[in-house]
């Protein structure tokens, strides 16, 4: 079944069943590698794209409960004021490690900052529910908090 989305902005088709998860129609079919493989239940957070700006696991969504919303992915949120921030602040301080949940942690981390421009700990220690097996979570939140202006705690 032919569906037709709207990623990072362009209008895009994809031939596939209707069961196919977000995931796999963005990688496979669309050649959007952003979102990853991880955990394929939703649990990581590797595969965490935006659906009209809220963050969702791609890997459970099925391309058909998409409908007409705006799918956004890593290769797409830098044209977001707040995504922006988020990716430079991820850069000055380095936050990758291996780099693998890093497009997800970024997509959830604009959200939050969209959702509450200057979140608290207890905020991001809600909101960032991602996986990160390298453990740079000290650095994910002092980029929060750089992307937000607020002080970088430890």
């Amino acid at each position: 079944m032919a569906f037709k989305l709207k990623v990072n902005g362009k209008a895009m088709s994809a031939d596939v069943d209707p069961d196919t998860p977000l995931l796999w129609t963005l990688r496979d079919t669309l050649g959007i590698v952003g979102p990853k493989y991880g955990c394929g239940v939703g649990q990581c957070g590797a595969c965490t794209v935006h659906i009209d700006g809220q963050p969702v696991r791609s890997c459970l969504l099925p391309v058909s409960a998409v409908g007409q919303a705006a799918i956004t992915t890593i290769e797409g949120i830098g044209a977001d004021p707040v995504g922006r921030k988020v990716q430079a602040a991820w850069t000055e301080l380095d936050v990758a490690q291996c780099g693998y949940c890093q497009p997800g942690q970024i997509l959830a981390a604009t959200a939050l900052l969209k959702a509450k421009a200057k979140p608290t700990d207890a905020d991001i220690d809600a909101a960032m529910t991602n996986i990160c097996r390298c453990a740079t979570y000290i650095r994910i939140r002092a980029a929060i908090k750089l992307a937000s202006g607020q002080p970088q705690t430890a």
